[in-house]
């Protein structure tokens, strides 16, 4: 059965959604993420992805008092992403009461670092970020495409100790025009052990069944949410329960 992970992007300390890592695209939907996080655990949801929008623009993380307010304050489990750059981003992360951290540019960057990472905090509280355009992986913030194609990256780091990715299409980011299965299932052909969360496009509860039957772990989505597109109550009942 699959997860279904509510997103919560930050720009500000405000809850907002861009379209394919537009940063021009901004639409705020909440002054308040805390809220919207304690919301998500009213309903039902057990963890939350929350990325830190300002922190991958800026390349440190920035959006700590949000993390924290979102830990100490509800008792859902966090993958936190965006900005993450340094030992002392990572720590800080972990420190605010993050369970996982999502990196991506460094494990393009400084596969070094990221190693290091890994070894030192364990592959259950890393997450691979895979972030895909045209079949290369992007990063920091979706301003630069790298030169590594999605596969070899992934192949590369899945036989280092990586278990879980997350992988966004960001074609279908923030599109609502449904998501790529046909990726998702090809990278679970390849790594089968790969502990996967889609992300990107979710319009639908249809959208949602297709990757479920596709065999796909989990799944991240959020302008669906803010939009209206998705009942969360239906989502709740028919993955959680």
């Amino acid at each position: 059965m699959i997860l279904p992970i509510p997103a919560i992007d930050i720009i500000d300390g405000k809850c907002v959604r861009l379209t394919k890592g537009n940063y021009s695209s901004m639409k705020v939907y909440n002054d308040d993420p805390v809220a919207v996080a304690k919301h998500f655990e009213l309903l039902g949801f057990h963890r939350i992805h929350v990325v830190d929008l300002d922190g991958a623009k800026s390349q440190h993380v920035v959006n700590l008092s949000v993390l924290r307010s979102i830990t100490k304050e509800t008792q859902l489990k966090v993958d936190f992403g965006g900005g993450i750059k340094s030992d002392e981003d990572i720590k800080a992360v972990f420190d605010n009461g993050a369970q996982w951290a999502t990196i991506g540019s460094v494990a393009v960057t400084r596969p070094e670092l990221f190693q290091y990472w890994l070894d030192t905090y364990g592959s259950d509280r890393i997450i691979l970020g895979a972030d895909v355009k045209n079949g290369f992986v992007s990063i920091n913030g979706w301003k630069e495409e790298g030169k590594c194609s999605l596969f070899d990256f992934l192949s590369e780091y899945m036989s280092k100790g990586v278990q879980q990715v997350l992988c966004t299409d960001i074609s279908k980011d923030g599109m609502l025009s449904g998501t790529a299965v046909d990726l998702y299932q090809n990278i679970l052909q390849r790594f089968p052990q790969c502990q996967l969360i889609a992300s990107g496009g979710v319009s639908s509860m249809e959208d949602l069944d297709a990757l479920n039957a596709a065999g796909v772990p989990a799944v991240v989505f959020g302008k669906a949410i803010y939009e209206g597109k998705l009942s969360l109550k239906d989502v709740v009942n028919k993955y959680l329960h």
